[in-house]
């Protein structure tokens, strides 16, 4: 269907089969005023999809959803973070609810979205279609079935509707996973679309749910957890052109494998929007310098710049590969603060085990037993990181958070050479005029004063979300510690912070 808009521009929409002879389009306008319409169909002699027209009105939206009142999801013009059509910023906060929208029912799905809009998230992720971890929804129907010619299945997306609806509702931003791979699986030729279709399906299958769902506000993970270099990579760029051209409606990404940096393979492509990484579930001293020495500490300024997301670090109580324990709120905290202090900050992301794999009892998630028994989502909704991320939130909130730039020389002495997990990162605002530092640690840091000419410090606790006062400091050498021995963030500037 093309759309002319009141100023006489053009935008061409797919329709998509909603069952029997029911086909549908489904549009968002963003401008005021009288619309018009026309129908193209590849039968031309079909007289009920062909050159069917007509006109609307769009009226200004005058509620309180944010979503709407400030509008659809763009990178900012200096391409370092996310903001909403009328310039405000736009923070990312994602849940990971791979499995939620594919095995909730709706009550469940809306009690879990309040929990989550409470805390003051802003996106959740979640899986489209069978893959490794969920066979099907929770009435065990597939998004599609076939493997050369694929049926898809319009029953399994009406399930799919009401979800997506219910997140809009809430004020979150829709961040679905279109095809899943997985190529450390044994299971993954079997149960994965990206590594059992080929790649006709796998453009015919996004394109059908792009069509259906793009008018929401959405943000489009095209391919999850796969290895995108070399041949892989340049498969999956000719898949991400078939299914969003060169204009897309909506931002578009990737999830990669556990420390891969897909920036440099998808960088040039115009329905890339900003890179997504996923620092993992590891602990070992060479998983923790990965975040904070690798790419993502490293690499944003490579060229063309683009906002730059954590979109799966630790889980909360899932495994620890490395010292085989659960990762607590303690390792949860540490990643999302390294993860938003070492890049110019966009947002990050949080997971629960449990919540991931949307568990209704105790149990092993679907083909991943190496990550313990998981809580059932709705014990697994309360483990305590996810109020810690509304107290980040909350604090980035209180300040342009957007201004912010790594800035590791500001400290003399980095504890993490020592120990990985003691590395205290170091943010700088654009005009160098106030700072942000986390320590995982309480411990003593000397500053470089010739870098920075503070008056006062001030104490987050980022456990509880409240403020120490604000303590003068003094020239010379400029040393600093926490109230305690736990983690805590610094802001330091010429005025106290609000």
């Amino acid at each position: 269907m093309e759309f002319r808009s009141p100023d006489g521009k053009h935008r061409t929409v797919d329709a998509y089969w909603d069952g029997e002879n029911v086909w549908r389009v489904h549009f968002s306008p963003e401008q005021p005023g009288e619309w018009t319409y026309r129908t193209y169909a590849s039968r031309e002699e079909d007289q009920g999809l062909n050159n069917q027209t007509g006109t609307f009105r769009c009226v200004p939206y005058t509620g309180v959803n944010i979503l709407y009142q400030h509008g659809s999801v763009r990178v900012s013009p200096n391409g370092r973070y996310l903001e909403q059509s009328d310039g405000t910023p736009f923070f990312w906060l994602s849940d990971t609810a791979w499995n939620g929208a594919l095995k909730a029912d709706q009550k469940s799905w809306e009690t879990y979205l309040n929990d989550r809009k409470k805390k003051r998230f802003t996106v959740v992720q979640f899986v489209m279609t069978q893959w490794i971890a969920g066979a099907g929804n929770a009435d065990l129907r597939l998004a599609y079935q076939g493997t050369n010619s694929i049926t898809i299945d319009p029953v399994f997306f009406q399930w799919m509707d009401e979800h997506f609806q219910s997140l809009n509702d809430y004020g979150l931003v829709a961040a679905p996973v279109l095809i899943w791979t997985a190529p450390w699986s044994p299971f993954s030729k079997f149960l994965n679309p990206g590594n059992s279709l080929p790649d006709d399906q796998i453009i015919r299958l996004s394109r059908y749910m792009v069509a259906r769902y793009g008018a929401y506000q959405v943000i489009w993970i095209l391919a999850g957890d796969g290895d995108y270099k070399s041949e892989e990579g340049e498969r999956w760029k000719r898949i991400g052109e078939a299914v969003f051209g060169e204009n897309p409606l909506r931002l578009a990404t990737i999830h990669p494998g556990g420390q891969q940096w897909v920036g440099a393979e998808f960088g040039q492509e115009p329905w890339f929007s900003f890179i997504g990484y996923q620092s993992g579930h590891g602990d070992t001293p060479n998983d923790l310098k990965w975040l904070w020495q690798g790419p993502p500490a490293t690499a944003s300024d490579a060229e063309p710049v683009h906002p730059i997301i954590n979109l799966e670090p630790n889980y909360e109580n899932h495994r620890s590969f490395g010292s085989d324990g659960r990762f607590d709120a303690h390792a949860v905290r540490r990643a999302a603060y390294w993860s938003l202090l070492v890049s110019p900050p966009a947002g990050i992301t949080y997971g629960a085990h449990g919540v991931w794999s949307w568990e209704t009892r105790p149990a092993l998630p679907m083909n991943h037993p190496n990550t313990y028994v998981a809580q059932p989502w709705f014990d697994a909704i309360n483990l305590p990181g996810s109020t810690d991320m509304k107290y980040l939130h909350e604090l980035f909130s209180s300040f342009q958070w957007w201004t912010l730039r790594p800035d590791p020389v500001l400290i003399v002495t980095q504890p993490g050479d020592q120990d990985a997990a003691l590395f205290v990162a170091a943010a700088r605002d654009e005009n160098k005029n106030w700072a942000l530092l986390y320590f995982p640690v309480g411990q003593t840091i000397i500053l470089r004063h010739d870098e920075l000419t503070p008056t006062f410090v001030r104490w987050f606790n980022p456990r509880s979300g409240k403020w120490t006062a604000a303590a003068h400091l003094s020239g010379g050498t400029l040393s600093i510690t926490p109230p305690d021995n736990q983690d805590w963030v610094a802001w330091i500037g010429a005025t106290p912070a609000k």
